[in-house]
């Protein structure tokens, strides 16, 4: 059986955005009373630890990072149009950003087989140098490039299955081969970046894997370019950490994704990464939570995934899906690839 940690902390509260912000504190509410009503005995909890001024520095320039520091000044101000913040936002800014950094030291320690960051603000449009979409510190990228210093990695595989385009974590790691990164997402929403053609540059070209996703696809439709894309990657790049920036906002009752899919395919995703992982000797896998605006379709969906963890060993079964609109996506994503060679 696997050991499942969690991140949790009920400072991520203390990020107050405004009552009518899509990123309210009630979003990792309903996900704790949900982990304390069904999965009170299954999780390991993991206390986290603020992030230091030098864990921050692996991604955001100093400037920046003085910019969200002052906003503890004040009751209310904006790092971005979309982005308020509130006194103590930077202190649950570097709370997420810390205890993505400590559960990645929890699967390292053994501690735990698996880790979910069940943390906010979110990150994954963070910038080195400025906020937006509703992000202030890129969690992801900051627990990424201190894995890559302080435990040697080489290999770092960023999935991204959250409704839009994680344009920080592309535009921090696109000329880098340590870290490949692949998102799904609808590029007809914010921050509209992530053509099939974004692929990385100089020692990054093909380690950048974008693929936009119609709006119509279903659970079915994007289950299988997973599939069929994971495959490879997992056993070509054979990566020696595996983090997933999980955002739930492609869920059917979101009201910023405007999606089809259920919270279904989340345990599916889930089950087909551990699966890929226990092909390439189980490396550390760190789930980090990023969007997900519907309080319910956001509960369901983190549920599922748990559920796919703590239920999975290696009899479990993996759906049989096959889908022509999301192979039309698995083919365009191989032309475009060939040349490189990184994953094919």
């Amino acid at each position: 059986m696997q050991r499942i940690g969690v991140i949790r902390d009920d400072r991520f509260f203390e990020h107050k955005p405004g009552h009518t912000h899509p990123e309210h504190p009630h979003r990792l509410r309903v996900i704790y009373r949900m982990l304390d009503k069904d999965f009170e005995n299954d999780l390991i909890s993991i206390q986290p630890k603020l992030a230091s001024l030098e864990q921050l520095e692996l991604v955001h320039t100093p400037t920046y990072i003085k910019k969200v520091f002052k906003t503890a000044e004040h009751n209310f101000s904006c790092l971005a149009p979309d982005t308020p913040a509130s006194a103590k936002s930077c202190l649950a800014a570097c709370l997420a950003a810390g205890g993505c950094i400590e559960g990645l030291n929890a699967l390292f320690s053994k501690m735990c087989d698996i880790c979910f960051c069940l943390v906010r603000p979110p990150g994954h449009h963070a910038l080195a140098d400025r906020a937006g979409g509703f992000c202030i510190f890129n969690n992801a990228a900051i627990t990424a490039r201190y894995a890559i210093k302080a435990y040697k990695l080489k290999r770092v595989l960023i999935l991204d299955f959250d409704v839009h385009h994680g344009n920080g974590v592309n535009d921090l790691f696109y000329d880098c081969n340590e870290v490949m990164y692949m998102s799904t997402h609808d590029n007809f929403l914010y921050p509209y970046t992530g053509d099939f053609e974004e692929t990385g540059t100089g020692e990054g070209e093909g380690y950048t894997i974008n693929i936009p996703i119609p709006r119509q696809f279903n659970d079915e439709d994007l289950y299988h370019v997973y599939h069929e894309i994971c495959h490879k990657v997992f056993y070509l790049f054979h990566p020696e950490l595996i983090i997933v920036c999980a955002g739930f906002d492609a869920h059917e009752r979101d009201p910023i994704g405007r999606s089809h899919m259920t919270e279904k395919l989340y345990g599916w995703l889930t089950t087909l990464f551990l699966r890929l992982r226990a092909g390439i000797n189980r490396p550390p896998l760190l789930f980090v939570l990023e969007g997900g605006y519907d309080f319910r379709g956001l509960s369901y969906s983190v549920g599922e995934v748990l559920k796919a963890m703590t239920q999975y060993t290696d009899k479990s079964v993996l759906p049989d899906v096959e889908s022509d609109h999301g192979g039309r996506l698995v083919e365009k994503a191989k032309q475009i690839h060939a040349k490189y060679g990184v994953w094919l």
